[in-house]
């Protein structure tokens, strides 16, 4: 099957690229592996709730039902998504993994579990959630401590009883640990130093803040851009900041070492643990992007503000495309519709909306 433009991955980056490529009239095809747009977000665990308030997490054209300023949770936004493709009639298959992506001769060829598929131009928008990431250390503890990472915990009921030790300080990490507090002894293991930010200030969304100083969309290389990606996301609400306080969970530095059912961390200390969350994060995993020139040595993309050396390839949904905002809900559509605008001009299309965009600067 052929098409103007391939869109692989259909989660929130891939539909923001559909909306712009339908908008303008552009023949594509989003691909994507999941069985119902929407599965990443319903995979998650069960009690996550985003930090970033309604308003910005909806796509271009998405409303999200209820209190703007109130905080989303993960079914809520499945839903959204769903409802978004089917609202605007987007063109996604589902149940359609790519397993290699070449070019030759001009064209890239997509081999997937259903067959070919052969585009003049491809977005890659799989996002930053490809491949859950554990450390070596984990097969060195005992096969009876449960182990599990995030990408795979749904609630404390995928548990045994007794201790769980959560490894990793970020918003998932808290998330977990504050929830497993309520049930039992709970050990949080951070790499670095935990701050924490307010859900508001004086009232209106610490987004709001972020978005109205320049922080949010200030430009990857910009003064500010560097200066806030040198450092870790905090941890936005202060609920783990009180079971912190009330002792309902104990703070340990970077996890080290694990023998058994004991983990030692930076500090020289050691703890035991029944039970071992790992919320560690994700890598990418491109080895399915079988293109010279399309990677670097560490298989991670090298592009421009999304744009690939290789000639029609490109990206959306990447962290920190071109700014804090890209791998946000909320702000992968600017990207979306700028890499659209560029592919426009070589696919001929038109804007029904009169080519106005939905995002300035």
């Amino acid at each position: 099957m052929h098409t103007d433009v391939l869109v692989i991955g259909g989660g929130q980056a891939g539909l923001a690229v559909a909306f712009f490529l339908s908008r303008r009239n552009i023949p594509y095809l989003v691909l994507d592996k999941g069985r119902e747009i929407g599965e990443v977000w319903r995979r998650r665990y069960d009690s996550l709730t985003l930090f970033t308030p309604r308003n910005y997490s909806e796509l271009p054209g998405m409303r999200l039902a209820g209190d703007p300023d109130g905080f989303p949770v993960k079914d809520e936004i499945a839903a959204a998504l769903k409802q978004y493709a089917e609202d605007h009639q987007l063109n996604v298959r589902l149940a359609t993994e790519v397993l290699t992506l070449r070019k030759a001769d001009g064209e890239f060829l997509a081999e997937t579990n259903r067959g070919a598929f052969t585009a003049r131009q491809v977005i890659v928008a799989t996002g930053p959630f490809q491949a859950p990431w554990v450390p070596p250390m984990a097969s060195r503890l005992d096969p009876d401590v449960v182990q599990l990472h995030s990408a795979h915990y749904r609630n404390p009921a995928d548990l045994k009883p007794g201790t769980a030790l959560v490894i990793g300080g970020g918003n998932s990490g808290a998330q977990i640990a504050a929830e497993l507090a309520a049930s039992r002894r709970v050990i949080l293991s951070a790499a670095h130093r935990v701050t924490f930010f307010p859900l508001t200030i004086a009232g209106r969304s610490v987004f709001r803040w972020f978005d109205a100083l320049g922080i949010l969309n200030a430009p990857t290389e910009s003064r500010i851009g560097r200066i806030v990606r040198k450092r870790p996301d905090p941890v936005f609400g202060f609920e783990l900041k009180r079971l912190l306080a009330a002792n309902r969970i104990t703070l340990k530095p970077k996890a080290v070492r694990a023998e058994g059912r004991t983990v030692q961390f930076a500090d020289g200390t050691v703890a035991e643990a029944d039970n071992v969350i790992w919320a560690t994060g994700f890598r990418f995993d491109y080895s399915w992007l079988q293109i010279s020139g399309a990677l670097d040595a560490e298989g991670k993309p090298i592009h421009e503000r999304g744009v690939s050396p290789v000639g029609g390839l490109y990206y959306v949904g990447l962290p920190w495309q071109t700014s804090r905002n890209s791998a946000l809900i909320g702000g992968v559509g600017r990207d979306a519709e700028a890499i659209v605008r560029r592919i426009a001009a070589d696919c001929g299309g038109t804007d029904r909306a009169g080519l106005t965009p939905i995002y300035s600067g």
